[in-house]
């Protein structure tokens, strides 16, 4: 398995989204009654935290990135340079 980066904002919206899926399912399976409104606020404020969080690693992430350092020599040129009159 290739290893992948780890994308917090993505952990926290599945998170929610699958709350919210037990929710469901214990409603439907007469384990507890959810009324209607409750569901809708959860799934947003978990999209709006997962963004929130999303950002912020992004950020970090942008900061801790190396940058290219500059060169202290340039690149030769590429191909034939320019002639030399004896």
């Amino acid at each position: 398995m290739l290893r992948h980066e780890f994308q917090p904002g993505r952990l926290v919206a599945g998170t929610f989204l699958a709350l919210a899926g037990i929710i469901y399912v214990g409603d439907a399976g007469d384990a507890w009654e959810t009324p209607w409104f409750v569901v809708i606020p959860m799934v947003i404020g978990g999209l709006c935290l997962a963004a929130a969080v999303a950002l912020t690693a992004r950020g970090i992430r942008r900061r801790r990135s190396p940058t290219t350092p500059p060169r202290a020599h340039p690149a030769p040129p590429v191909g034939p340079g320019p002639e030399l009159k004896p």
